[in-house]
């Protein structure tokens, strides 16, 4: 009597359909880790990856700095101060003279002289 009792046959049954469901979990389970955004693949392409930024990321860090320096002597140093203000705005200081000579042939065998901006 107690092979036919209800509950036992069903045990029996939902076996196969159980393993088969655990089977088909665990197989999405290891796919996700192998494909998935966190998976295997995943993060072997970041560790491929990795040394290049860490390239990159010191290549970024000298021209910040280089940049820090270049923005600390433009407020600071009266010479790089000087240089920009000479070259980028035309400026001269108090008793110099501005001489713009235009249009002049250069003498023969005189060295060329780069335009003038």
């Amino acid at each position: 009597m107690g092979s036919n009792h209800p509950s036992h046959e069903l045990r029996y049954r939902a076996g196969p359909l159980a393993r088969l469901t655990l089977l088909l979990v665990g197989a999405a389970i290891a796919a996700d880790g192998m494909v998935g955004e966190r998976g295997l693949i995943a993060v072997l392409r970041a560790r491929h990856g990795y040394p290049e930024l860490t390239t990159r990321i010191e290549h970024l860090k000298a021209q910040n700095s280089a940049l820090r320096d270049a923005a600390r002597r433009l407020r600071e140093d009266p010479a790089t101060i000087e240089s920009v203000a000479r070259q980028e705005l035309g400026l001269i200081r108090p008793g110099e003279r501005l001489f713009i000579i235009r249009n002049v042939a250069a003498a023969p065998g005189a060295p060329k002289l780069p335009p003038a901006r």
